[in-house]
């Protein structure tokens, strides 16, 4: 009877628990979360606010300091997307390929996503951190053979208050690596478009060249033909063959050269591709290529917002603004709140259907931090973020001179490699009636066939000239518009 009276005790007891309520939430937690709300708004951000510095830029580019006309248009030619500027459709699609497939792309890509998770995980230490546990229990009690099971849920929070920036400075410098981290691809995207770009045209430059070099052969092998025909029948002279044979073997010279220029081009454009090394198609050929009729350069200012890779250097002088005030607030102390709170829920045999907390628990607390004496690193740690901003300054107002630099190369290269086609194209046509003229005159009598040679030689040399102007002149539209920031869009 004793025995039996001590277990419904213990069973009394245990219902008790598990019918036991938590307690309520007290006023004074409401009182917190007043003040700290308060506090979260009223925080300053220690450090300086980034303003971007002032920096003298031209009134004009060097080349166009003359050309009123040109120092008027404010637009650029590098605000056309490229698959307007190349209007071969095979280059074109080189191009889509390429900015499809191509590595060093994919690796840029792929540091943005890196970049933007870096932002995530800085900018989730704003937020109070909230971790949960969980365990069960189950027994049986040995006197009343009921079985028991009690379920245990706790939560701890943690939130590290930002009174004085130091997390919102430490997210800024992170958004600013990402934007410049974006910009990074900008700047493999407008080199990756000049590179198939140019590449093509040099190969073309190449293509042009061989099929010159593969004329003058069939031209001379027909000219020493008729010089040994004219030496048979007592004409011509054998020194008279010995010249003729000496273009066709110069001629001959150069075509295993230029084969493999040709062939190593393509590889190239393969890699760029993302392809293994392989045959690139061509399209028109290089003398069928247009050209723009004119090239504005646009507005001096505007290189600053359309260059990739200054944006990238400005973005990385954000951020290294930022690091100076995540440096001066440690200088501060770090208040970080933490609370917990949870209960256990049970079901007993006893009490069939049963199921009810059994107990619950709640607390909070607040920890203050400061730094009293860290032997100089924290002064330290300021001084290097302050030095490594005006690296990024220096950085900054060097690129932007390179940028111009680039500009300023592109134009005068552009226009001088312009009159240099020009002129070969006048060169190369004297020479044509030069070499007819001698012909007739060597035909004639009246000449040695060396005048004939000599002239031969030299529009051998003038039009594979020729052929490397107009490859020149295409190659320097294509660094003109990557110069002004252009084939990224």
């Amino acid at each position: 009877m004793v025995h039996h009276r001590r277990s419904m005790d213990k069973h009394d007891e245990l219902r008790r628990l598990l019918m036991k309520k938590p307690p309520s939430i007290s006023p004074m937690s409401t009182i917190i979360a007043g003040i700290l709300a308060s506090i979260m708004t009223t925080g300053c951000a220690v450090g300086p606010n980034y303003h971007r510095p002032a920096v003298q830029t031209p009134t004009a580019y060097r080349a166009l300091k003359e050309d009123k006309q040109a120092q008027a248009q404010a637009a650029s030619f590098a605000d056309l997307p490229w698959w307007q500027v190349f209007q071969d459709p095979q280059l074109q699609e080189l191009i889509r390929t390429a900015l499809k497939e191509n590595y060093d792309l994919q690796l840029a890509a792929e540091r943005i996503s890196a970049a933007r998770a870096q932002v995530a995980i800085t900018r989730s230490r704003l937020f109070p951190q909230v971790q949960g546990d969980a365990n069960f229990n189950g027994g049986k009690d040995a006197s009343t053979q009921s079985k028991f099971n009690i379920l245990g849920l706790t939560a701890d929070a943690a939130f590290q208050l930002d009174l004085f920036g130091r997390l919102r400075r430490a997210t800024e410098a992170s958004r600013a690596e990402l934007l410049a981290t974006q910009d990074a691809k900008n700047t493999v995207t407008l080199t990756l478009v000049s590179d198939v770009a140019s590449d093509y045209f040099q190969l073309l430059d190449l293509d042009l060249q061989l099929r010159i070099t593969q004329d003058t052969v069939k031209t001379q092998e027909e000219s020493v033909k008729l010089t040994r025909l004219r030496l048979d029948h007592g004409v011509a002279t054998k020194l008279d063959v010995l010249q003729a044979q000496q273009v066709l073997d110069t001629a001959n010279a150069q075509i295993p050269d230029l084969e493999r220029q040709i062939a190593q081009g393509e590889d190239a454009i393969s890699i760029l591709l993302g392809h293994y090394p392989d045959a690139v198609p061509r399209g028109r050929p290089l003398a069928e290529q247009s050209l723009p009729p004119d090239v504005p350069p646009g507005m001096p200012s505007s290189l600053l917002e359309r260059r990739p890779d200054i944006r990238q250097v400005e973005h990385d002088l954000v951020a290294a603004n930022a690091e100076i005030g995540v440096a001066r607030a440690a200088f501060f102390p770090q208040i970080s709140l933490t609370g917990s709170g949870g209960g256990a829920f049970g079901r007993s045999s006893l009490f069939s259907g049963l199921m009810s907390s059994q107990t619950g628990i709640w607390s909070y607390g607040a920890q203050v931090t400061q730094p009293i004496f860290t032997g100089g690193a924290l002064r330290g740690n300021l001084k290097l973020a302050e030095s490594q901003h005006r690296q990024e300054l220096i950085a900054y107002q060097q690129a932007i001179q390179l940028a111009f630099r680039d500009v300023s190369d592109a134009l005068i290269g552009y226009q001088k490699i312009h009159e240099v086609r020009v002129a070969q194209e006048t060169t190369v046509k004297d020479l044509q009636d030069t070499v007819d003229t001698s012909l007739v005159r060597y035909r004639g009598g009246i000449t040695t066939y060396l005048e004939v040679l000599d002239g031969q030689r030299s529009l051998f040399g003038a039009e594979l000239g020729l052929a490397q102007a107009r490859g020149n002149e295409y190659q320097s539209l294509v660094q003109l518009y990557k110069a002004l920031g252009g084939g990224w869009q």
